[in-house]
C-alpha cells in the first residue's frame, strides 16, 4: 500500500521566550493571510488538524499552529525540573507576539479557543493594531470556577485520566465519538501538572472584566462563537463579555461545545468558513 501524506508540514523553531530559550514545535499549511490557532488548555495543536488539512481554508490561509511550551511536541524549558508550571496572562500574551514576530507574520488572524479564546480578548484589548482580526472560540473575560484543580495533580490519581474526565461533559452529544476521544486523548497526553497550570492563566490571573471596555473593533474586528452545549464558557458567558465591546461579533454554534475545531469539524466549518471569508473580503 502507497503511503499518502497530508500537506501538513512540522518543524521546530529556536527562539526566547519570557527571557528563556525554547524549541517550539510548528504546523503549518496553506498561503496567504497568517491565521495563528491557540490550543485550549492541558492540549496541543492536534486539535487544529482538520483546519490544517481543509483546501477550502488554506487556499487563502497560511494557517499556523504552535504547540505552548510544555505542551504535545514542545519541551519544558532547561530546570523545568525545579519549578512549578504556572501559565500568566504577562508571558502568554508575550508568547503569541513573540512567536508571530518570529515567523514575521505581517498583520496576521488569531484564533484562540478556551484559554486561547480569553488570551484573543486580552490582545484586542493591549495589541489590536498588530492583528488584522481576532477570533475567540468560546471566549468570555472571566468565568466563575466551578472545579477543583487539586485533583489535576496528584499522586494517587491518573493526572491523564482525570484532566479528560473533567472536559469530557463539555462536549456536544452530536459530536461524533470518534472525535470526542481523539480530543479526550490529548488531554490523556498531557504532562503532570500542565493542565493545572494553564488554568492558573484561566481562572486566577486572567480575569479580563476591567480590561475589555478598552477593545475598539474599529481598529480590529473581533468574533466571538461559542458553542450552545460549552458549560464551562457558556453562551450567556459570551453574550455578557460582548454587550461591552462595541462592534463584537457574536454566534452561538449549534450541536457544538468547549472543543468546536476537533469534537466536530464538519460542523464547525460550517460556522468559521463564513467568519475568514468575511476577514479576507474585509482584508
Amino acid at each position: 500500500m502507497k503511503a499518502t501524506f497530508e500537506p501538513i508540514v512540522g518543524r521546530y523553531a529556536h527562539l526566547t521566550l519570557s527571557g528563556r530559550p525554547h524549541r517550539l514545535y510548528i504546523e503549518e499549511a496553506g498561503s496567504g493571510i497568517p491565521l495563528v490557532c491557540l490550543h485550549t488548555a492541558g492540549a496541543d495543536g492536534r486539535q487544529f488538524r482538520h483546519l490544517l488539512n481543509d483546501p477550502a481554508i488554506t487556499r487563502d490561509y497560511r494557517v499556523i499552529v504552535f504547540d505552548m511550551p510544555w505542551h504535545g511536541k514542545s519541551l519544558p524549558p532547561a530546570g523545568f525540573e525545579t519549578e512549578e508550571y504556572q501559565l500568566t496572562t504577562a508571558d502568554y500574551t508575550q508568547m503569541v507576539l513573540d512567536v508571530c514576530d518570529a515567523l514575521e507574520l505581517e498583520k496576521p488572524v488569531v484564533m484562540g479557543c478556551s484559554i486561547g479564546g480569553r488570551l484573543v480578548l486580552n490582545l484586542a484589548a493591549e495589541h489590536a493594531v498588530r492583528f488584522r482580526a481576532l477570533i475567540g472560540l468560546e471566549s468570555a473575560a472571566y468565568q466563575q470556577p466551578w472545579y477543583d484543580t487539586e485533583w489535576l495533580n496528584r499522586p494517587d490519581v491518573h493526572g491523564g485520566e482525570v484532566c479528560a474526565a473533567l472536559v469530557s461533559g463539555m462536549m456536544a452529544p452530536q459530536s461524533p465519538a470518534e472525535s470526542r476521544h481523539e480530543t479526550l486523548w490529548m488531554y490523556k497526553c498531557g504532562g503532570p501538572g500542565i493542565f493545572k497550570g494553564d488554568l492558573y492563566f484561566y481562572r486566577v490571573d486572567g480575569d479580563l472584566r476591567e480590561k475589555i471596555a478598552r477593545i475598539d473593533t474599529s481598529r480590529c474586528p473581533l468574533y466571538m462563537l461559542t458553542g450552545e452545549y460549552d458549560f464551562s464558557c457558556t453562551p450567556e458567558d459570551t453574550r455578557r463579555t460582548a454587550t461591552l465591546i462595541k462592534g463584537a461579533e457574536v454566534t452561538i454554534m449549534k450541536e457544538l461545545g468547549h472543543f468546536p475545531m476537533s469534537e466536530n469539524p464538519a460542523q464547525f466549518r460550517r460556522y468559521i468558513l463564513p467568519v475568514l471569508e468575511k476577514i479576507k473580503a474585509g482584508s
